[in-house]
Order: structure tokens, then C-alpha cells, then sequence
């Protein structure tokens, strides 16, 4: 499927105002823009510093596939698209895809990422809490031993904590972030480190925009 001149223009747009930064994830977008590529190929679609495939050194363009595991080095980051979901993965960060094809998870074992995923159920899972969702937006931060952070940016979710705590709610614009203690505990949380540029990057690149609409965009 080819880009939209509508959506082309709003990529260029987050590059030109900045929202995007000036390089990495800004930079990966002007080469894909420039050379026509979004909507982009499954797989590893961009790379900053040291990231790892399966234990194993990655490049751009190496394929992801479920069952494989991610990991990011200091400062560093990457872009990849599995099937119809894609996921922008932080620096420090150790993540697993599920091998399951019918009920899809992902595992952040340590680290950061933002998510999109397609309609049909998903399975979220950190130390602290397992999340189910269906067609969303989410930001996971699992950088502190005894409590995660989780922002349902769009969509809905169903959250038990490790010490059998549930909730079941729905967002339309990061409006009720969440920190998970692993005690069980939920409570509330800021939305922080992420943005709606970066969503609506992350949407664009499977072909879909965000809910919440393209006039602002703010970081979080």
C-alpha cells in the first residue's frame, strides 16, 4: 500500500517542526520519505547504536518475526514492524514476542516501548503485571525493580498486577496513565516519555492514523 499525499505531508510536517527529533527516528523517517518506502517492509526498519536480534548483532532490514527477542544497548534505539503492529523500542531495553500466532504477546522484560497494534486481542506482559488490550496504543517503562509504568494511550485494556489487582477501562488520549507496584498496587501516574508524534509515526507506518487526530502534538 502506498502513502497518502495527506500522510506524507504530515510525516514531513513532525520532521519539520521538530516533533520527531533532528536525528534518529527524525532522520530514519527523511530516508524512508525520501526513497518513497512508507508504509515500510516487516523487519527491522531502523537502528541507533547496538541492538540484537535472538543474542545475535542486528542490522536494518533483518526480519522479526513472533517468538524473537529484542534488546537495545545504551543509548540506542529501533523501529520494526511485525505483521500489522509496530513498536519503537528504547534504549536499554530486552524485549520477547510471543511465538503464538492466534493470541500475540509481548514481553518487556527490562526497557521501554511504545506499541500499536491491530484489532485483535494482545497480551502485554512486564514483571509486575499482565495486560490485555485489543487494537490500542501503549507505552510500557519497566526500568524499576518494583514498580512498572503503563499509559493506555488509546483504546482498551484489562490490567492485573502481579498481586492480583484488575481493572478493566478504556482511553481515547493518554487520560489515565498507570504505575504498577509489584505489592499489586495501582496508582496513578503522569503521562511521561513518550508523544503523540511518535504514536502517530508509529500508525503511519502500518498504514493507520491515531484516534486522537493530527492538529497537535505534544510530548509527554
Amino acid at each position: 500500500m502506498d502513502m497518502s499525499p495527506s500522510r506524507r505531508r504530515l510525516l514531513r510536517h513532525l520532521l519539520a517542526s521538530g516533533a520527531l527529533g533532528a536525528g534518529g527516528i527524525g532522520g530514519f523517517i527523511s530516508a524512508a520519505l525520501a526513497k518513497g518506502d512508507i508504509p515500510i517492509k516487516p523487519g527491522l526498519n531502523h537502528l541507533k547504536g547496538e541492538v540484537k536480534i535472538n543474542g545475535r548483532p542486528a542490522k536494518v532490514g533483518d526480519p522479526v518475526q513472533r517468538g524473537d527477542t529484542v534488546e537495545t544497548g545504551k543509548a540506542s534505539e529501533t523501529v520494526l514492524v511485525i505483521e500489522r503492529d509496530a513498536f519503537l523500542i528504547r534504549d536499554n531495553s530486552q524485549v520477547q514476542f510471543g511465538a503464538d500466532a492466534v493470541k500475540q504477546t509481548l514481553r518487556l522484560i527490562t526497557g521501554k516501548v511504545l506499541s500499536v497494534f491491530a484489532k485483535g486481542e494482545h497480551t502485554l506482559r512486564t514483571p509486575t503485571a499482565t495486560i490485555g488490550i485489543r487494537g490500542t496504543g501503549g507505552y510500557l517503562e519497566a526500568v524499576e525493580a518494583e514498580r512498572n509504568y503503563f499509559c493506555l494511550c488509546y483504546g482498551e485494556a484489562d490490567v492485573e498486577t502481579s498481586g492480583g489487582h484488575r481493572t478493566t477501562y478504556r482511553t481515547t488520549h493518554h487520560e489515565h496513565p498507570l504505575f504498577l507496584a509489584r505489592d499489586g498496587e495501582m496508582s496513578a501516574a503522569e503521562v511521561m516519555n513518550h508523544s503523540d508524534a511518535e504514536l502517530t509515526m508509529l500508525e503511519n507506518l502500518v498504514g493507520r492514523w491515531p484516534p486522537f487526530g493530527v492538529d497537535g502534538y505534544s510530548r509527554y
